[in-house]
């Protein structure tokens, strides 16, 4: 696999940070409590393509440039921590600099790097945000939480698996 020049990757990024932003804050269905969003395509394709180092990046500004454009809600440090973690997560298990995954590497990376976000970032950091910015009781919000999370997690990797072997053909030529 070819190295990808600075002025790519930051262009690419740009377009992750974008993609990003539009599918937390106009795709997605909110409460004050429950997110259902496809945020996670983009940052996963950061994660692969561009590493932990730029996948944090991408993850904390598009938290906190869709806060100030496009707030839901009360602003909190907390839940721009847990997509910086979620980046770090995705980028340390996901990124493979010099070549280029098989199918069975990604559908294991792809299954233990949604599996950590969900359980650790999801699950248990976002739901203590919430009991310190609600003061409501860790196990209620957590028993609804968990639900959702479950349902999710073989979305994303199933979604995750079929789209980036789709775009191989376009990141072998566009992207890499």
């Amino acid at each position: 696999m070819k190295k990808m020049s600075k002025t790519k990757k930051l262009i690419l990024s740009a377009l992750l940070l974008t993609l990003t932003i539009v599918l937390s804050r106009f795709l997605s269905i909110k409460t004050p409590l429950l997110s259902i969003n496809f945020s996670f395509v983009p940052l996963i394709l950061a994660a692969i393509w561009l590493g932990p180092k730029y996948t944090v990046l991408i993850s904390g500004l598009s938290d906190l440039i869709g806060a100030i454009l496009f707030p839901f809600g009360e602003f909190f440090i907390g839940f721009t921590f847990s997509t910086c973690l979620a980046g770090l997560i995705y980028g340390l298990v996901l990124y493979k600099k010099d070549e280029e995954l098989t199918n069975k590497q990604l559908i294991i990376r792809l299954i233990i790097s949604c599996a950590l976000v969900t359980v650790l970032v999801n699950t248990v950091l976002n739901t203590l945000w919430l009991v310190i910015m609600y003061n409501k009781a860790f196990i209620v919000l957590f028993a609804t939480r968990i639900v959702k999370e479950i349902v999710m997690l073989p979305i994303e990797v199933v979604t995750m698996f079929v789209l980036v072997n789709s775009l191989k053909p376009i990141t072998k030529k566009y992207v890499i």
